[in-house]
């Protein structure tokens, strides 16, 4: 069989509620690998949140951060050629301005692995911090000197769709946005035009691995684009109504072992 590449979300696909990846998971994506299929993880998460799976899986290929706005290989920085695609940071300051005025409960703003923080030890920060201390606190727009990589909002859940709805009338020719889902509702602001997909795609060319022979499992509005690029997109059964229209293929929740069960049947392992 011809090499495919196996691309996986983390959060709600190929991780389980507590956050870990099941036995059974592990198994199925090293098996994939012996047969010579490349296994890629495709998140929205920063790589300081996202290595310890890398590292878990035994990985050696590239990986895509930030729902694409970093795409890079974190064993051949050299060989790959990496890709940083930030906010102007202009369009930040104007970004946290809009979210300051719905009094949100945080503001996280990622400059790749580094971020800074509006408050500190409030709301959803402690369960994407990993122990590490922001460079700052504190007054967003006074801090923030360089272009960021992303930027997180936990607003309050009665003005969620609200603050979404004014970000995309404020900014929708220069930001993407995307929800996070349970058990928080998180936005997640990005540069305009990036995608899953966009950082995929420059992984598929680097293999020389056309769509059809890509395979991607998501569950959330950031892997939209994702699963409709993939020759073969799979929408977890726990996944949005609206990933599960435009996929392919269907499998079990991320409790259930979804990913290994798709492989498992897919490629007769």
């Amino acid at each position: 069989m011809q090499p495919h590449i196996i691309a996986v979300d983390l959060d709600g696909t190929l991780l389980d509620d507590n956050k870990n990846i099941s036995l059974r998971n592990r198994a199925a994506l090293a098996k994939v690998r012996e047969l010579g299929h490349k296994v890629v993880i495709a998140t929205g998460r920063p790589y300081r949140a996202s290595e310890v799976y890398y590292k878990e899986l035994f990985l050696d290929s590239p990986m895509v951060n930030f729902n694409g706005a970093f795409t890079h290989h974190p064993k051949d920085p050299s060989g790959f050629q990496t890709s940083h695609s930030p906010l102007d940071k202009r369009t930040a300051y104007s970004v946290i301005e809009t979210c300051e005025a719905f009094r949100v409960q945080n503001i996280m703003v990622e400059v790749m692995d580094e971020y800074y923080l509006r408050y500190k030890n409030k709301g959803f920060a402690g369960a994407f911090t990993l122990g590490q201390s922001p460079v700052e606190y504190g007054n967003l727009s006074e801090l923030l000197k360089v272009d960021p990589t992303s930027i997180l909002v936990h607003p309050e859940d009665s003005n969620y769709r609200q603050l979404r709805d004014l970000l995309e009338d404020a900014h929708a020719e220069v930001i993407d946005q995307r929800s996070w889902g349970a058990p928080w509702n998180v936005i997640e602001i990005v540069r305009k035009g990036l995608s899953k997909a966009v950082g995929l795609k420059k992984i598929s060319d680097y293999y020389g691995i056309p769509k059809e022979r890509v395979i991607a499992f998501g569950d959330e509005d950031n892997d939209l684009e994702m699963l409709d690029y993939a020759g073969c997109g799979v929408a977890m059964a726990n996944a949005i109504d609206e990933l599960k229209s435009v996929s392919n293929e269907q499998t079990v929740t991320n409790e259930e072992d979804g990913v290994a069960a798709f492989l498992e049947d897919r490629f007769n392992i």
